[in-house]
């Protein structure tokens, strides 16, 4: 069984699909990727080069795909940044075409449009695709804490708000919502994940790690490993513990990496040297019951 998994990719750096493909292989999947927009780095440089590659590149390798007859294969759909409007669309018509070979395929919506502090990033158009077209299709939705406000129109300054929120979510169509990042208190994270069939929710928080501004790629890393996780495990407690726990160490020793050898640099994450964490994560967390 395979991933279809649709986001931009970056050459330098980890971001959109440069960041999601590798931890879904590592932790043992079939991924196929198909590329929204091909950027020479990440925009948190505030430079560069490449280019959106639109709506008919997508639907074309997706019909490529369905020619080859591989499409009933496919276990799940994973959508992250698009880039344009359109290339929403074509999504809609690829989960829709997935499903009509593989009806209990999984729909993974990642509704990449800002974040706390930064406000939206992604064209004046998209955030109504998510909201209409994408989200009510999904089966597992991925918002951060923006996303997750402008997705329900609800302030969460608090976390009986957060909760509040993610059953809003929950009624636009997701069974299962991650919120993966939600800052409860200074100098911590929290990550949310419900489940409306199960109607459990669950909490882990973690300490906040001085980062710093422009780290890209968190967020599909994130989707990427609770994705690959639940797919194995089909509980979302055991799934966000796995996940965080993969997710902080991934993030700490870039950090540390960072620190001693690119002082000057924006942070960029390190997969390759520290793999074994999406496999045997060196930290572990206990997944609080709300």
């Amino acid at each position: 069984m395979a991933i279809l998994s649709i986001q931009s990719h970056v050459v330098y750096g980890y971001a959109g699909n440069t960041a999601a493909v590798f931890p879904m292989q590592r932790l043992g999947h079939e991924v196929w990727a198909v590329n929204t927009v091909e950027f020479s780095n990440h925009t948190g440089y505030g430079a560069w080069r490449g280019k959106v590659l639109g709506a008919e590149l997508t639907d074309e390798l997706v019909t490529g795909l369905d020619e080859r007859g591989v499409l009933n294969n496919c276990e799940a759909v994973l959508s992250g940044y698009l880039g344009d409007a359109s290339i929403g669309g074509v999504i809609k018509n690829t989960v829709k075409k997935v499903r009509s070979k593989k009806p209990n395929a999984f729909y993974c919506c990642d509704p990449v449009m800002g974040d706390v502090g930064r406000g939206f990033y992604v064209k004046p158009d998209i955030p109504d695709i998510f909201k209409n077209e994408l989200i009510p299709l999904a089966d597992i939705v991925f918002p951060n804490q923006f996303e997750l406000e402008a997705l329900t129109g609800l302030n969460t300054q608090t976390l009986p708000d957060a909760v509040k929120a993610v059953n809003v979510l929950h009624e636009m169509g997701p069974s299962i919502v991650l919120v993966t990042s939600f800052r409860e208190k200074d100098n911590e994270l929290v990550m949310l994940a419900s489940d409306k069939q199960k109607k459990e929710i669950y909490k882990i928080t973690t300490p906040e790690l001085p980062l710093g501004k422009g780290v890209a790629g968190t967020g599909d890393m994130t989707s990427a490993v609770f994705l690959s996780r639940f797919l194995e495990t089909k509980n979302i407690e055991k799934t966000l513990e796995l996940c965080t726990a993969a997710v902080f160490g991934i993030l700490e020793k870039s950090f540390k990496y960072a620190a001693s050898h690119e002082k000057n640099s924006l942070l960029e994450l390190k997969f390759i040297s520290v793999q074994q964490e999406f496999v045997s994560p060196s930290y572990s967390f206990k997944a609080e019951k709300i």
